[in-house]
């Protein structure tokens, strides 16, 4: 009774495979695109404009979030997610010959060393947005000032 239970499985299995594959269509095989769903087709013709009203709503939130990300990062000792919390945690990992968690945690030490400075040089840019959006009317299209 098992093996025709196992055997008619495998066959509904293949069957509904076939009926799928020959359902589905192959743009592989013709060269056809896919069809444009509503999302795609939506941008197909490109941005309408430069979302600068959107961003002006975000800088605000992204200024705090960055703050908060820098100062993390050049906590103490204490902080998890510092800088200095990291390095503390190699030297333990090497004070107790894991060299496999050390190199592992030396790799996230490089990447965030690498994050801190890419958050510390977008301030300045973000301060710019800000003070862009305040003089043109927070993005708004009908408002902003002509670029010069």
């Amino acid at each position: 009774m098992q093996r025709r239970t196992a055997t008619m499985t495998a066959a509904f299995a293949g069957l509904v495979l076939a009926a799928t594959a020959a359902a589905a269509p192959s743009y592989a095989a013709d060269g056809a695109a896919p069809a444009k769903t509503g999302s795609t087709a939506a941008h197909a013709n490109g941005p309408k404009d430069d979302g600068a009203k959107k961003l002006c709503r975000r800088v605000p939130r992204l200024e705090k979030r960055i703050d908060k990300r820098i100062k993390r990062m050049e906590g103490t000792v204490g902080t998890r997610g510092s800088i200095t919390y990291l390095e503390q945690r190699i030297t333990d990992a090497k004070k107790d010959n894991h060299t496999a968690i050390a190199k592992l945690l030396g790799d996230r030490l490089a990447t965030r060393e690498g994050l801190l400075t890419t958050l510390k040089g977008k301030q300045p840019d973000l301060k710019s947005v800000a003070t862009w959006c305040a003089a043109n009317n927070g993005g708004a299209k009908d408002k902003a000032a002509p670029a010069a």
